[in-house]
C-alpha cells in the first residue's frame, strides 16, 4: 500500500512539473458576444401626452455611443439639436426646443448604441412617444441617387411637408425627417395618416428648408399617401454549433409600411447669380476674367491707359463666364499697369441682371524694370557661355524662338482619330501650301487631300482630318514657317509618318435601346467612368459604338437629352423641372479584336436603383455593424 502512495505521489509531481515547464496562453473565456438589452424607458416606449423633455433609456449593461452626430435622427427636425449622451446603463435625451402639441417624437439611433466592452451594437433602435393622445407609426422609405451618374448619396435629409403649396419647400421646415446612409436608404418614421410631399436636402444652414442654390435637392413630382399591409418574412434559424448549417426557416408576420421604394433623383441647381468672381494677369501678355455663372453676352473692356480697339485675341468657354484676353501688341504688354474699365451684367439683390461697370487694374507680377535686369543677366550669361566654348562673336544670336507646337501623330494611328496640332499662343496666320500630306499607294508616296480644321473644343487646336483607310501609311510634312503665332513666332519643320489601324483590331457594340425617350444620347464609359463615346440614339432606338479597343471593359450611360444640347442638364425646383434623366447599362462588356457585340437595353427593366454597376460605383455601402462573434475562433485556436 505504501509502494502504491509513493509510485501515486511520483506520478503526481511529475505532472506538476510538466505543467509548470510548459506554460501555454491564458484563456481569458468566452468574449460578450451579447448586444446590450433594452429594458425601458421613461417615459415608456410609445408613451401618450408626454410633456417632459427629458427621456431615460435603460439598458442591462454599460453603453456607450458610436458616432452619434452621423447615426441619430431626430423627428420632428429640432432648432436646438437636443443634447443625446450615455451615462452608465442609460442613454438620456434631453430636448431643448419646447415640445409640440399632439405630435409623435421618434429618436432613431441606428446601430449608434454598442455595449461598452466589445462594441455589439443593439441592432436598428429607434424610441417614440408623443405629446398628443396618439402615436403615428407610418413609416415612408427609400433611396436617394445623385441624378447625374445615379450614384448613391450618404447624409442627406429627406423630410415631409403636409403643406402641399410650392412654397412650403422653401419657406417652413420639415415637419418630419430621415437621413440617407452610404446606400442612399432612407427611413422617415413616426408619419400621421394624410398626403405628404417629399424633398431631399444637403441643408447647409440647417434650417430644414432649401433657401440656398449651392444647397443639393430632390423633389417627387407626385403626392405621397403612406399605407401598411399585413406580410410574411422567411427567417433562417442557423446550427448553433455551425454557422453554415441551419436548422429550420421560420415564417415572420410583421406589418410593411408603404411606400417603401421611393426614389429621389438628388440635383444642385445651375447657379444663376451673376457676378465678377475674379480678373488676374496669369502671364504677361494675359488677362482673365471670371464670372459665377454663365452669360449670353460678352463683357466689353475699355483701354484707360491704352487704345483698347483690336488690342486682344479673346478666348473664352462655350458659356462665357471663362475669360482670357490675348494682349496682341508687345508694346502694350510690357507696360506694368493696365487699366480697363469693365461693362457687363450683374445680378442685383432682386434677382434681376443689371449694366454694370467697374474699374479693374491688371500689373504684371514682375516690374519691367526688374525684368530688363533679368534679361541683361541672361544675355551675359549666354554670352560667358558662348565665350566658353569658342563660338565666334560673329555668328548672331537667337532672337526669335520658334512657335511652340505640339504635333499629336502618332505612329499607330486609330482609325476615329485625326492628327492634331496645339500651339502655345494663338496664331495669326497659317500657310496651308507649306502643309504636304502623302498617302503611300505600292510604293509611291502620292499627295492626298486633308482639310485643317480648328478645333471647337479646345483654344489654339487644330486638327487635320483626312480619308483614312485602314491598315495603309501616310506621310506629314510641314516646311518652316507653315504657323505664325501673333507674336511673331513661327514653326520649325515637321514630319511625321502614321499608318492606320486594320479594322480586325477593333471591336463594336450595337445597341437597340427600349424605353428612351428622344432625344438622346450613349455614353460609352472606360472603368473610370470616363466617357469616351458620345453617340445619338437613332429614332430607331439605336446606338452603334465602331473602333472598340480589345482588351477593354465598356460601360453605357443613356442621357434623355430633352433639350437636344448634347450634355446633361441640371433641374430647377421653382420652374418644378427635373434633371435630365439618366440611365446605367446593369453589365459591362468586354471587348475582344474583330468581334461584334449585340445588346438590347431596356431602359426600365431593372430599377434604377440597381441599374449602375458595382464595379464603377464610387459610393460603396458600408457593412452594417454585426457582433464580432469572435467565440467561434476562440474554439478553433484552442483544438488546434
Amino acid at each position: 500500500m505504501k509502494q502504491i502512495y509513493q509510485a501515486f505521489t511520483l506520478l503526481f509531481v511529475v505532472a506538476l512539473v510538466y505543467a509548470c515547464a510548459s506554460p501555454g496562453t491564458p484563456d481569458g473565456g468566452p468574449y460578450d458576444e451579447t448586444p446590450p438589452k433594452f429594458l425601458g424607458a421613461s417615459p415608456q416606449q410609445n408613451a401618450t401626452n408626454i410633456s417632459q423633455r427629458k427621456v431615460t433609456l435603460h439598458f442591462d449593461e454599460i453603453v456607450k455611443l458610436e458616432r452619434a452626430s452621423e447615426k441619430v435622427v431626430v423627428s420632428p427636425p429640432q432648432t436646438e439639436s437636443p443634447e443625446i449622451k450615455a451615462m452608465g446603463k442609460k442613454v438620456i435625451i434631453s430636448f431643448q426646443d419646447t415640445l409640440k402639441a399632439n405630435t409623435t417624437y421618434t429618436v432613431d439611433f441606428g446601430d449608434a448604441i454598442v455595449d461598452n466592452n466589445e462594441g455589439n451594437p443593439l441592432g436598428f433602435f429607434s424610441y417614440a412617444f408623443s405629446t398628443g393622445d396618439k402615436i403615428d407609426t407610418m413609416e415612408i422609405a427609400g433611396t436617394v441617387l445623385n441624378a447625374e451618374n445615379l450614384e448613391p448619396i450618404k447624409g442627406l435629409q429627406v423630410g415631409l411637408h403636409t403643406n402641399l403649396t410650392d412654397t412650403a419647400f422653401t419657406s417652413l421646415p420639415f415637419e418630419r425627417i430621415g437621413l440617407t446612409d452610404s446606400k442612399g436608404r432612407f427611413v422617415i418614421k413616426g408619419v400621421a395618416p394624410g398626403m405628404y410631399h417629399v424633398f431631399a436636402l444637403k441643408d447647409g444652414n440647417q434650417n430644414y428648408k432649401f433657401d440656398s442654390k449651392t444647397e443639393t435637392i430632390a423633389f417627387l413630382d407626385s403626392v405621397v399617401i403612406p399605407s401598411s399591409e399585413p406580410a410574411t418574412r422567411q427567417d433562417t434559424v442557423f446550427n448553433v454549433k455551425d454557422s453554415l448549417i441551419y436548422d429550420t426557416i421560420r415564417t415572420i408576420h410583421y406589418t410593411r409600411y408603404l411606400p417603401d421604394d421611393l426614389v429621389l433623383c438628388a440635383f444642385k441647381e445651375k447657379n444663376t447669380v451673376q457676378y465678377l468672381m475674379r480678373n488676374d494677369r496669369p502671364t504677361l501678355s494675359q488677362i482673365m476674367l471670371k464670372f459665377s455663372a454663365p452669360a449670353d453676352t460678352l463683357p466689353t473692356l475699355k483701354g484707360l491707359n491704352f487704345a483698347h480697339k483690336d488690342a486682344f485675341v479673346i478666348e473664352k468657354n462655350a458659356t462665357n463666364d471663362s475669360i482670357i484676353y490675348w494682349i496682341k501688341d508687345s508694346l502694350l504688354y510690357e507696360q506694368d499697369t493696365l487699366r480697363v474699365e469693365l461693362s457687363y451684367l450683374a445680378t442685383d439683390s432682386l434677382g434681376a441682371l443689371v449694366p454694370k461697370i467697374d474699374t479693374l487694374q491688371f500689373s504684371n507680377k514682375i516690374p519691367k524694370a526688374r525684368r530688363d535686369i533679368l534679361a541683361a543677366e541672361a544675355l551675359k550669361k549666354l554670352l560667358k557661355e558662348r565665350k566658353k566654348k569658342g563660338v565666334s562673336d560673329s555668328i548672331p544670336l537667337k532672337t526669335v524662338e520658334p512657335l511652340k507646337i505640339r504635333v499629336d501623330a502618332p505612329s499607330v494611328l486609330d482609325l476615329d482619330k485625326n492628327i492634331s496640332f496645339q500651339f502655345e499662343e494663338p496664331l495669326a496666320q497659317i500657310d496651308t501650301s507649306k502643309i504636304h500630306f502623302y498617302h503611300k499607294v505600292d510604293t509611291l508616296w502620292n499627295k492626298e487631300r486633308f482639310l485643317l480644321k480648328a478645333d471647337t473644343t479646345v483654344h489654339r487646336r487644330y486638327v487635320l482630318l483626312a480619308a483614312w483607310k485602314p491598315g495603309e501609311e501616310y506621310k506629314l510634312e510641314v516646311d518652316s514657317a507653315a504657323f505664325e503665332g501673333i507674336y511673331g513666332h513661327k514653326t520649325a519643320p515637321i514630319k511625321q509618318q502614321v499608318k492606320a489601324k486594320k479594322l480586325e483590331e477593333y471591336g463594336s457594340i450595337f445597341l437597340t435601346i427600349q424605353g428612351a425617350k428622344l432625344p438622346a444620347y450613349v455614353e460609352l464609359l472606360n472603368a473610370q467612368e470616363k466617357a469616351i463615346r458620345q453617340v445619338p440614339v437613332s429614332e430607331k432606338g439605336t446606338c452603334d459604338f465602331y473602333f472598340l479597343q480589345p482588351n477593354t471593359k465598356y460601360y453605357a450611360r443613356l442621357v434623355e437629352d430633352t433639350n437636344n444640347n448634347g450634355v446633361w442638364d441640371t433641374g430647377n425646383y421653382a420652374e418644378k423641372k427635373q434633371a435630365e434623366a439618366v440611365y446605367y447599362y446593369h453589365e459591362f462588356w468586354e471587348m475582344k479584336a474583330d468581334f461584334e457585340i449585340e445588346t438590347v437595353w431596356n431602359l426600365k427593366e431593372k430599377p434604377l436603383v440597381e441599374q449602375k454597376p458595382a464595379e464603377i460605383k464610387k459610393q460603396k455601402p458600408e457593412e452594417n455593424k454585426k457582433v464580432k462573434d469572435r467565440n467561434k475562433e476562440r474554439e478553433r485556436n484552442k483544438n488546434k
